[in-house]
């Protein structure tokens, strides 16, 4: 049998693998340019002293990675990762499945209030970190904050102050749970379409009471899937959390880099101070970059690992 010839064989019948590399090929072109090649180069020289340049100068080995793993500061900022997925995981799970339960039983504009709790996730972290230090908890008696407790008869509280308690948790757990409850209401959703309404008939034959039994038995076991995806997602957000901490609290007291409080450093805006800070030094930002990658990668399969995650039965 005569093989095709060669330009048949690339560009496809009606030239239709031209036309699948007109369109995806910018994408594919940018993502190599943008992202492959960088996480290239930043594992290389994670290799090496690069200190005020990403020319590499010398060769260290594994000594950046020991150098990392033994900074007190770095593994600070791990435990600053560990509070605040303490925090936004759970609140930000149970809050955006409640709005996909009350958006989905919704007898009248739907569409409205998916619009408006979806609204959010367009806002710009930068600005909205903004308008909750300008605005809202601002620390003066013109804060939005400050103002409804005046009004309660309670003292004014500086919440982006560094001192104790520490309230900038407070101010940045709403601000990030501001920003993320309408995408994730927005995955449970199409969770709930999927599921057979010949469920909740069966259950309202078998004597089912609606609301919570109803919720434990048919609707939360089927969302299984949607929700340990929710779940890894937000994990991985939670490790990547730096918009909402440096744009509250880099200027919020006298420690740490940049005047930043050492014991509110998330693991990214540590490595920003470590390669763009006074010593810009990139081989230990790297090295830091990659060991934080791969506690992202290991928690993300032991979450998938524990949740059984890519089951048979779901992927059928």
């Amino acid at each position: 049998m005569a093989r095709a010839p060669l330009r048949h064989r690339l560009l496809g019948e009606q030239n239709r693998n031209l036309w699948f590399w007109v369109f995806v090929g910018p994408f594919v072109i940018g993502l190599m340019i943008f992202v492959l090649v960088p996480i290239l180069w930043s594992i290389y020289l994670s290799f090496f002293e690069a200190r005020n340049t990403v020319t590499p100068s010398l060769f260290v080995g594994l000594d950046n990675y020991g150098d990392m793993l033994s900074d007190p500061a770095f593994l600070s900022s791990l435990g600053t990762f560990v509070v605040f997925a303490a925090f936004i995981v759970p609140l930000t799970f149970v809050g955006s499945l409640g709005l996909a339960l009350l958006v989905h039983r919704a007898r009248f504009a739907k569409a409205f209030f998916r619009s408006v709790f979806f609204l959010p996730v367009a806002c710009s972290y930068v600005v909205a970190a903004m308008i909750w230090k300008l605005s809202i908890f601002s620390g003066v008696r013109f804060g939005l904050a400050n103002s409804v407790l005046r009004a309660l008869g309670l003292d004014s509280v500086a919440w982006l102050s560094v001192t104790q308690p520490p309230w900038y948790w407070l101010v940045i757990v709403t601000l990030r749970l501001w920003l993320q409850l309408g995408f994730y209401m927005i995955l449970f959703l199409a969770g709930l379409q999927r599921i057979p309404t010949v469920l909740y008939e069966a259950a309202a034959v078998d004597g089912a009471k609606p609301g919570w039994q109803v919720f434990r038995y048919i609707t939360f076991p089927q969302l299984r899937t949607t929700s340990v995806a929710v779940l890894l997602l937000l994990l991985i957000n939670a490790f990547q959390a730096f918009d909402e901490f440096y744009n509250l609290l880099a200027n919020a007291g006298a420690s740490g880099g940049g005047g930043y409080p050492p014991y509110a450093r998330p693991p990214l805006v540590y490595l920003y101070y470590t390669a763009l800070g006074n010593q810009q030094d990139f081989g230990h930002g790297s090295a830091g970059a990659v060991i934080l990658a791969l506690v992202i990668a290991l928690f993300t399969v032991l979450q998938g690992r524990l949740l059984g995650f890519g089951r048979k039965e779901d992927r059928a």
